[in-house]
């Protein structure tokens, strides 16, 4: 599990607030600011690192969660953004929000 709520929250800007974290407009609002850059970089950086070594280990699958305060906007775009990255590493993956209506 890890918690996004260091993010900026695009819940507080109104043009924003009605969202998901798959509209282009909240990923572009969500990329324009460093830490979320580098929070996706290090994450994705952190499980291409570690999913060989649980394969290795005989595991089949692994949960990885993603958390914000509202469950539609920052932790959507960051499982989006890691699902890519590992995806074009040729991994298998679900990608489920919990949070999200559609």
């Amino acid at each position: 599990m890890f918690d996004a709520r260091f993010l900026p929250n695009p819940f507080f800007i109104p043009r924003l607030k009605a969202l998901s974290g798959k509209d282009p407009r909240i990923v572009r609002y969500l990329r324009s600011f460093p830490e979320t850059k580098e929070f996706v970089k290090r994450l994705g950086d952190l499980l291409k690192y570690l999913l060989p070594n649980y394969v290795r280990e005989g595991k089949s699958y692994l949960t990885i969660a993603i958390g914000c305060t509202g469950g539609r906007h920052r932790s959507v775009f960051v499982v989006e953004e890691i699902a890519k990255i590992l995806k074009n590493k040729k991994r298998a993956v679900h990608v489920r929000h919990r949070d999200m209506n559609s």
